[in-house]
């Protein structure tokens, strides 16, 4: 893994870009605030090149991850990453801006496939295998113009929505709001990257819970779109019928951005077939202001309501809902779906279907993964403890899920749910549903016994409807943040983004971690 040179020594370097290109009269960027918007607008003015950029960040990277705060965020920096910037530069100078993300240094979640980094998974039982081709997020993405700076930690094979700790990574990810707290699992390390401006923005992965649970608790946006909208081909798998990759950022407009990039069809992903004709044409047309006025909103009590609730948690939330209100939103104080309880007890028997997903994923890799089924990753004993016990019991299935009772039961209760929640969406006319995204602020580091307050697990992932979670304030004297999470409709991530987009810009919950 290559390092870049210290900070003191990065802060200096000017680079000696093209003739045709005019001298940079700003010696630093505001790379922890940075958007898309600025970064290009600066571009553009001739006050920042791609270079200076990636420099910046690098630097920041440095003196903050391991170092300072020690944030533990990254698993490696791209070597190539100052090469690529000084290709966009190039570019720049001869035609504009390459694509929509041009320069846009992104952190990566290391369980997608890089053709230039290692990808792992978060276990050293995958440490150094570096497969032939990206996955398709990170090849649209780097065709738009991005460039992948880093790939960061992760719950190992993405196991935990609660903590982020891996193998391949020595120690926990902090959250950079308050080091002695969880950043949430699995994605807990991009989002902590990108929440003290490591990079731009991100690429997550949710299973459950995986990219809007550590962007609530690092006060960032965060996208789960509808099931195949989006592709996870390249993506190490954790349950076929549930996993979703999408950007995490710090504004609604920089998500928006990313997602226009990675919304398509992907013929690597058959789930993505309707993709194309279901996509909005720009999902960036529903930033405009008034999103809310007229909107009917129900609150999804089912999805909250319960004894361990924090209070904090609860008021923030209350003032959220009074907020979207006031910005001409119908609020329906509670709505329910009835028939909840009895589709849940339609599950027959359990479904642990990782040892078949990841099995097949591994097993179809060039080049050959140093390790392919969950018996050889046992006996490697490459993995961190936490995670033994839970592949011990993925490796006890026998059944594939496409005959396992308990699977196709599964897939009946999905269903089910689906038509339950879209009958009280239609009925009630509502444009989404919304609730806190965790009922409880982040746990002490390496607490697993107060209450985790999850929220994100039932109604977005069985559904495989869409949900953006969005900064709705802080607690325990303004310091730890909370999320609020818009639920919709299959396919309705315009919809989820203009209310989104509307009440992030009239609160202004968001504010950067309180670091040099």
């Amino acid at each position: 893994m290559r390092r870049p040179a210290t900070f003191a020594a990065l802060a200096v370097l000017v680079p000696g870009v093209l003739a045709a290109q005019p001298r940079p009269t700003t010696r630093t960027f505001p790379v922890d605030t940075a958007s898309i918007a600025t970064v290009h607008a600066a571009l553009r003015a001739r006050t920042l090149t791609c270079r200076a950029l990636v420099t910046q960040y690098l630097a920041r990277i440095e003196a903050m991850d391991k170092r300072g705060p020690a944030i533990n965020a990254i698993i490696v920096t791209n070597p190539q990453a100052l090469a690529t910037a000084d290709s966009l530069d190039r570019r720049f100078a001869q035609g504009g801006l390459v694509g929509p993300l041009h320069c846009i240094p992104m952190i990566v979640k290391d369980n997608f496939e890089t053709a230039d980094l290692q990808t792992t998974g978060g276990s050293l039982a995958l440490e150094g295998w570096r497969p032939a081709q990206d996955a398709t997020m990170v090849r649209l993405v780097r065709a738009a113009g991005a460039i992948v700076l880093a790939k960061s930690n992760l719950a190992e094979w993405a196991f935990t929505p609660y903590e982020t700790v891996s193998s391949i990574l020595p120690g926990y990810t902090r959250n950079p709001y308050a080091l002695d707290r969880v950043t949430a699992g699995s994605s807990g390390g991009t989002a902590a990257a990108v929440a003290l401006g490591f990079g731009t923005v991100g690429l997550g992965t949710d299973t459950g819970n995986s990219i809007r649970g550590p962007s609530a608790h690092q006060a960032l946006v965060g996208i789960r779109s509808t099931m195949g909208l989006t592709s996870r081909a390249g993506v190490v798998p954790l349950n076929a019928t549930a996993d979703i990759a999408g950007p995490m950022a710090r504004s609604v407009a920089d998500a928006a951005r990313v997602f226009d990039v990675v919304a398509h069809s992907d013929p690597a992903d058959t789930v993505t077939a309707l993709a194309d004709t279901r996509r909005a044409a720009r999902y960036t047309d529903a930033l405009v202001r008034g999103g809310l006025r007229g909107a009917r909103i129900g609150v999804l009590r089912q999805a909250y309501e319960r004894a361990t609730l924090d209070p904090e948690v609860r008021a923030v939330f209350d003032r959220a809902v009074a907020d979207l209100r006031a910005a001409g939103a119908t609020i329906l104080d509670t709505v329910r779906v009835d028939s909840l309880e009895a589709i849940q007890r339609r599950q027959q028997g359990g479904c642990n279907r990782f040892k078949f997903d990841l099995e097949r994923y591994l097993g179809s890799r060039t080049p050959t993964p140093p390790v392919r089924t969950i018996d050889e990753i046992l006996r490697s004993r490459r993995f961190h403890p936490t995670v033994e016990q839970r592949l011990r019991d993925a490796a006890q299935a026998t059944e594939p899920p496409e005959s396992a009772l308990g699977c196709r039961s599964r897939e009946g209760v999905r269903a089910a749910l689906r038509t339950a929640v879209t009958q009280l969406m239609d009925s009630l006319q509502l444009d989404a549903l919304v609730y806190p995204t965790w009922s409880n602020p982040p746990r002490l580091i390496g607490d697993l016994n107060t209450p985790h307050g999850d929220n994100s697990q039932l109604f977005s992932p069985t559904t495989g409807f869409p949900a953006i979670t969005v900064p709705m304030g802080y607690t325990r004297d303004g310091r730890l943040p909370a999320g609020l999470q818009f639920f919709g409709r299959a396919w309705s991530e315009e919809r989820l983004l203009r209310l989104a987009y509307d009440y992030e810009q009239r609160t202004h919950h968001w504010r950067a971690p309180r670091w040099p």
